[in-house]
């Protein structure tokens, strides 16, 4: 089976778009979102309301986890709260309910599938993780594959009951030891920070153990025009590119 793992889409629709046009070629059986489908970008309704019409299963993560209550809004720091407060003015209430209602968790074909960092934190950055913590956080759940988000970048980290082992993807295609247990971070759809600022997400095989990165162009000026129009904090705009 092929499955497509993606996240951090941020409300961009121009990539998300070209994202679901390259998923097209690669004809995936699933397509997994791990959270963070609104945030600073222009267009969370349409990204939330394609979510939703394509089927395709969606995680909570830390920005959706914010509109729950206007409380976790100061876990944030001012630009991304301003940009959650922009994002909630541009969500309709029947939005709001379907994003805070997204499972924290998937499991799927052996793997699990969380934003931040397992086994169920939406707020966690993986590279928060010390190496030393590592086999610690490994023995907290039981899948030998988990995939993550939430960094915005492409990131491994191997355990194989004796040494970590951690990396960026050097190549397009990792492949899984059979033998050993995985944190897979698949990067970002809506604002990459890996200097690399094509749209990416991840193909996993799980009948060849592999798992592929995909890199996909979009229309970055026309999202970025966008943002500044609505009023979103420059930032969000300069991170693009």
């Amino acid at each position: 089976m092929k499955i497509a793992i993606l996240s951090d889409i941020h409300g961009n629709l121009e990539a998300f778009r070209e994202v679901l046009r390259d998923l097209e070629e690669a004809q995936p059986e699933k397509i997994v979102c791990l959270g963070d489908a609104i945030g600073y970008g222009p267009d969370p309704e349409a990204v939330v309301r394609l979510l939703q019409s394509r089927g395709i299963s969606t995680l909570l993560g830390n920005h959706e986890w914010a509109l729950m209550d206007p409380a976790h809004l100061e876990w944030f720091n001012p630009s991304a709260r301003r940009s959650l407060e922009r994002t909630l003015e541009l969500l309709t209430p029947e939005a709001v309910r379907l994003v805070t209602q997204w499972p924290a968790t998937l499991r799927l074909e052996g793997a699990l599938c969380v934003h931040g960092c397992p086994p169920d934190s939406v707020f966690r950055y993986l590279f928060e993780v010390s190496q030393e913590e590592f086999p610690v956080l490994f023995a907290t759940y039981e899948e030998s594959l988990c995939f993550v988000g939430h960094t915005h970048q492409l990131l491994w980290v191997r355990w194989d009951g004796h040494q970590v082992r951690s990396g960026r993807f050097r190549e397009d295609v990792l492949e899984l030891d059979p033998s050993a247990r995985y944190i897979v971070n698949v990067g970002s759809v809506g604002q990459p920070r890996d200097g690399d600022n094509r749209a990416k997400y991840v193909l996993w095989d799980t009948q060849a153990q592999t798992v592929h990165v995909r890199r996909v162009p979009y229309d970055i000026a026309k999202t970025a025009e966008k943002i500044l129009a609505l009023g979103f904090p420059r930032i969000n705009a300069d991170r693009l590119w």
